[in-house]
């Protein structure tokens, strides 16, 4: 009996456990455990720092600037990102990283708790947070199959989804808590706080010796060598295009969040953070699905109706004008969500040789997080001129479209 046939007979004989992963690798377990605490306390910031941007300014175009901020570092340090992860110990990249999104958020507290803060400063150091980010997004995100294996990095990859879906309904609770009993300030400083968690669990973890081959090609011919594997893998460039349209088109809804809430639903601070825990409540259903099915069903069919299901429920939050059915809306578009972008990662992955993998993740960040920028500030640009069920709407149509022409363009991809 060949391997590949008992490898997919093992992995089919596992019971349907979307902790499998957790329970199987100590590694992985510790690094969950500290993403997760710390992702709590991101989450508290990103509410705190949307709604800091609108009280600044009282102008939809500037939260999407801010946001993208933090984002437009990420488009221009990406690649060179990629190629560094691929060439240095990742582990010790993602620890330096982590130290330093520690000390950009003691930084962030001190301003807003003194009284310092302006827009200028929000905006400075959002762009500090995405530089930080542009580094360490693709080490983290190559790291995980060195934690667990290829065999379990799909169950891991949700897992992770898992965990930072459950800070997403866990740290904008809090955070309209914080914000009502102490202020907008202890949002940051409990984010501050919560780096000790990810940072213990870093310096935790124990993998194998790894040897560090020395590169035959300078960083400018490793760019190179890594975009002409992407481009001669057509079922890798075909998810990296589809990942760069959702960006632009579909994640902006997430930045225009506290306008929504304001402008269109009547919310304040605590119900945006209402509707926010909506989304990490659904994304938590998906991504323990994806977790638990693990490869049992075709990843590309999952994809194929997710990507149609997030499309038509962001179209159709445009239409809403209560809270309670915006909660529902907002749950099967979290629910969709991470199911679509949990798979495309997984599939990155698992089709990237291990010394293309720190490129190709790479590449996924800059379309991810480095493209969100542009649907961000036209998001915002839309918003003020056209009103923000204009912004989310266009965006979601668009995504439609483009959604139905490349799963029409590429049935291999459904195949997947």
């Amino acid at each position: 009996m060949d391997r590949p046939y008992s490898s997919a007979m093992a992995i089919h004989a596992r019971p349907l456990n979307p902790f499998g992963a957790l329970v199987r690798h100590r590694n992985f377990r510790v690094f969950w455990s500290g993403q997760t605490i710390s992702q709590v306390g991101t989450w508290m910031q990103r509410v705190a720092q949307g709604w800091l941007a609108l009280v600044l300014s009282n102008d939809p175009f500037m939260v999407g600037l801010v946001a993208a901020a933090g984002s437009l570092p990420v488009l221009l340090l990406s690649l060179p990102a990629g190629v560094l992860a691929d060439r240095v110990n990742k582990l010790r990249l993602v620890t330096v990283m982590q130290t330093l999104f520690s000390i950009q958020a003691v930084a962030l507290w001190w301003f807003v708790w003194s009284e310092h803060i302006t827009i200028a400063w929000l905006l400075a150091l959002a762009t500090i947070n995405g530089m930080i980010q542009a580094l360490d997004v693709p080490a983290r995100q190559a790291l995980v199959i060195e934690l667990v294996g290829r065999e379990d990095v799909q169950n891991a990859i949700a897992l992770n989804s898992s965990g930072f879906n459950l800070a997403r309904i866990v740290g904008p609770s809090l955070a309209a808590v914080v914000i009502a009993k102490a202020g907008l300030a202890w949002c940051f400083g409990l984010n501050a706080l919560s780096f000790v968690a990810v940072l213990a669990s870093l310096f935790s973890i124990r993998l194998p010796a790894i040897i560090i081959q020395r590169p035959r090609l300078n960083a400018l011919e490793g760019l190179s060598e890594g975009l002409r594997f992407i481009r001669s893998s057509p079922l890798i460039a075909v998810l990296l295009r589809l990942i760069a349209v959702y960006s632009v088109c579909g994640l902006p809804y997430l930045t225009l969040m506290p306008v929504l809430a304001r402008d269109v639903l009547g919310l304040d601070a605590s119900g945006y953070g209402m509707l926010l825990s909506c989304v990490g409540a659904g994304a938590i259903l998906g991504a323990l699905s994806l977790a638990a099915v693990g490869p049992r069903i075709g990843r590309g069919r999952l994809l194929t109706v997710f990507s149609l299901i997030f499309s038509v429920s962001l179209l159709a939050l445009v239409f809403i004008r209560t809270p309670w059915a915006a909660a529902v809306v907002l749950f099967v578009t979290g629910l969709a969500m991470i199911l679509m972008t949990a798979i495309i990662n997984g599939l990155l992955q698992t089709l990237s040789p291990d010394e293309f993998r720190g490129r190709v993740m790479s590449v996924y960040s800059l379309l991810f997080i480095g493209l969100s920028p542009a649907g961000s500030v036209a998001g915002g640009a839309v918003a003020r001129w056209a009103g923000v069920d204009v912004a989310i709407g266009g965006g979601a149509l668009a995504l439609l479209l483009y959604v139905v022409w490349t799963f029409w363009r590429h049935p291999e991809l459904r195949r997947s």
